[in-house]
């Protein structure tokens, strides 16, 4: 075993799900200083790490999406790929800390920049305000080998409430649930025909004529395609299962939304996916992913949702269309951790990073990314840096399915270490 995939196996025995990444933090604070290296936190948890007198910083973010059972990690190797035992991996982007930590061993005369809670809407990121010193920024954050990446999609969580009270359903009353999907990535896996459990819900109960809601619990993350999704609902006829959806009859007579007929319709109408395709760079140009919905027992009706798009005034159009559309069925609506997107941009510090990514594959391409990559807001906080995005080959990050090809890896960091020879 390799010491990256060493350095990697111990950060996943250390919890590090956004918002309770505090024992990794702790971990790699004392790792830097152990050899020597300074080291700043600010108060979001964002951490610096710097030594000598750099001219290039690497970035990452140190929170993993934890789906299944993460952050509880047992590892095994597949033909060459890395996965998780029934849970998200970590590799995004704990495969880029793996690397940070097998260059601080070598005492290389860098600086680190490990971003908070990027998983949860950047948010590390967005309170950068380090005293960096460096010229070029490479992010270890992508997830295609012999790709540069130079450009990636803005997004926004757009959430939607409303308060709901309670009437007597009438009928049987079934526990309907989508259990088990695969999930996915809600930006890079969102064109790979992947089913919501949400959208296959909403679709069963329309075709059903169900209208009587008593509570629903869907989906896991607002930056994952949903897994799962379980309803209570109350029906006249008799509701058998499909491939997908699982009835079970209950003895229990909850109560019924007295709307609950409104938010069906509201899932199913929902145009969860890819909404417009950028043939230029051929990626999704603009999507969004109906991402959670929840009831409590006292009405209160909340969903969750991932808009994403690779220009602004797009964002902006995608984010008024989702706004109205909620409201149409009697929601409120919130706009929440907003992030910008970052313009592809050809440097001289691109095309060095090009010519060694061609010296180790013998192939590059510049792109762009369906994702939100933290450069677009770093970039607007030090508007003098210059920026580059690569990394190891990573399949369904934010899933139980995530996986790392090892060799991959191995070949990433032999051209980080070419690009730290020529910067």
């Amino acid at each position: 075993m390799s010491p990256i995939i060493e350095h990697f196996q111990t950060l996943t025995q250390i919890p590090h799900c956004s918002k309770e990444a505090e024992l990794l933090l702790d971990f790699l604070v004392n790792f830097a200083k152990e050899r020597s290296y300074t080291v700043e936190v600010d108060e979001i948890k964002n951490i610096y790490i710097h030594k000598g007198d750099p001219t290039l910083c690497l970035q990452a973010h140190y929170d993993m999406v934890c789906m299944g059972k993460a952050p509880v990690l047992e590892t095994y190797v597949e033909e060459g790929w890395m996965k998780a035992k029934d849970s998200s991996l970590g590799a995004d982007n704990g495969m880029a800390i793996a690397m940070m930590m097998q260059l601080m061993d070598e005492g290389k005369d860098l600086e680190f920049l490990l971003t908070s809670d990027e998983e949860i809407g950047l948010i590390g990121a967005n309170e950068v305000a380090f005293d960096l010193k460096s010229m070029y920024m490479l992010n270890l954050d992508s997830e295609d080998e012999a790709e540069v990446y130079i450009g990636c999609a803005g997004g926004v969580d757009i959430t939607a409430s409303k308060q709901d009270s309670y009437v007597d359903g009438k009928g049987t009353c079934y526990e309907v649930a989508v259990k088990g999907l695969v999930g996915g990535h809600s930006g890079v896996d969102i064109d790979k025909g992947i089913p919501s459990a949400i959208k296959v819900l909403g679709k069963y109960l329309r075709e059903n004529k169900v209208d009587q809601l008593a509570s629903i619990y869907a989906g896991e993350r607002r930056n994952s395609i949903p897994a799962n999704a379980v309803a209570i609902i109350y029906s006249r006829k008799v509701l058998e299962d499909t491939d997908m959806v699982k009835i079970r009859a209950l003895s229990e007579t909850p109560k019924i939304f007295k709307e609950g007929a409104k938010t069906i319709a509201m899932i199913d109408a929902f145009k969860h996916g890819v909404h417009a395709q950028n043939e230029e760079l051929g990626i999704p140009d603009v999507s969004i992913n109906l991402a959670i919905i929840t009831a409590d027992e006292k009405g209160g009706l909340l969903v969750e949702t991932s808009a994403r798009a690779m220009e602004a005034e797009k964002l902006e159009l995608l984010s008024y269309e989702t706004m109205e559309f909620f409201k149409s069925y009697g929601f409120e609506v919130a706009l929440e951790d907003k992030y910008p997107a970052w313009k592809p941009d050809v440097t001289d510090f691109t095309d060095i990073v090009s010519a060694q990514m061609k010296e180790v594959f013998g192939r590059t391409k510049l792109m762009a990314i369906h994702a939100g990559l933290e450069c677009g807001v770093i970039a607007e906080k030090y508007p003098d840096m210059k920026f580059a995005s690569i990394g190891p080959t990573i399949r369904y990050p934010h899933s139980t399915r995530e996986m790392v090809d090892i060799a991959s890896v191995e070949r990433i960091y032999t051209v980080v270490k070419n690009i730290i020879k020529f910067v």
